[in-house]
């Protein structure tokens, strides 16, 4: 073992006869040597903690889909999606058209990539040639970009469900341009697709970029269904079985979450997320949860609602609380105490 810092320093005190200018340099260089054998062992140790044989210390990171690579794919799908409102600095073409005609062919392209990286992790092409898993990756590519139309009807009648519910909203374009629920909306939509395919990991990894841009965590596995409208958006919550209705409103804080329990991941693919009916609005704070938890069609559930069982159709969920005092330090005129 290398010395100590404090040995090092001892041993250029000892040293140490003439304080001139050679034996300054004398001591740097001492320094410098003794701090390079000191890196050196501890970069060693760091490559023989990698020797482990851990799940972390797998080294193959060109095996693995590319987290920066599937955050541009998803920036190029928001311009598909939104060809009038997200701007493409790249490509120069004679007009729109043609610029869509390449953006969207250079989006599959990429995309393809990356899902031909994820492939093996599918049981029936983990062992499959590069080839096979190249071809395929297209034709899972091709169907995928078959449901965008698909994707942007849907979108469109969220964008319609958040005009609709919000009276600060001035114009759709606004909506589009500035509202994070929106946008988590729309990844969480793209993801789902791939979902719906069979895709694995680059799904989750499009919407924990939603979670990170706009601070709404939906899994790309929930069901939902059109006319969507998230309000103020920040810490949403939706597990990975929720199954969502028609014309619901979320507000911020919500969960749509599963009952803690003992079994962990042995309940992987089991429904543990609530079933949320049509027309159902979820005030601020609310959190629903469980797998067997269903609030039917129509329902209000009031902020702070901590909800655990299913609740009837067309019911107001609410929580009592305590009355509020408001003093006012014995000035007459302004009335004394006050009780509400």
């Amino acid at each position: 073992m290398v010395n100590s810092m404090a040995e090092i320093q001892n041993e250029i005190t000892n040293e140490r006869e003439f304080a001139d200018l050679s034996s300054i340099k004398r001591d740097v260089d001492i320094v410098e040597k003794k701090l390079n054998e000191i890196a050196d062992e501890v970069v060693d140790s760091i490559i023989a903690d990698y020797g482990k044989g851990r799940d972390i210390d797998s080294m193959k990171a060109f095996e693995q889909p590319d987290q920066d690579a599937v955050i541009d794919i998803v920036r190029s799908l928001l311009i598909v999606l939104f060809p009038g409102y997200y701007r493409d600095s790249i490509y120069r073409t004679r007009n729109e058209v043609a610029k869509m005609n390449v953006v969207i062919e250079d989006v599959m392209y990429r995309l393809r990539k990356q899902i031909e990286i994820v492939m093996v992790y599918i049981p029936n092409f983990s062992n499959v040639g590069k080839e096979e898993r190249k071809r395929c990756a297209k034709e899972f590519t091709i169907e995928y970009f078959r449901r965008i139309p698909k994707i942007r009807e849907y979108l469109d009648t969220d964008l319609q469900a958040t005009f609709d519910g919000d009276p600060a909203a001035n114009n759709k374009d606004e909506i589009v341009l500035s509202y994070p629920g929106l946008l988590a909306t729309a990844v969480y939509r793209l993801a789902h697709e791939l979902v719906l395919l069979g895709i694995p990991m680059i799904p989750r990894m499009m919407s924990e970029y939603a979670h990170r841009e706009t601070g709404v965590d939906i899994h790309p596995a929930a069901e939902i269904g059109k006319y969507f409208f998230i309000d103020h958006a920040t810490g949403i919550v939706i597990g990975s079985t929720s199954i969502i209705g028609e014309h619901v409103k979320v507000y911020q804080g919500v969960t749509i979450g599963a009952l803690s329990t003992s079994a962990g991941h042995a309940l992987h693919g089991v429904k543990r997320h609530p079933t949320i009916e049509d027309n159902v609005t979820l005030y601020s704070g609310a959190t629903v949860l469980g797998g067997n938890t269903v609030i039917g069609e129509g329902c209000v559930i009031g902020g702070n609602a901590f909800v655990t069982k299913s609740v009837a159709p067309h019911t107001r969920v609410s929580v009592a609380t305590q009355e509020m005092r408001f003093e006012n330090d014995g000035d007459d005129e302004a009335g004394g105490e006050e009780w509400i």
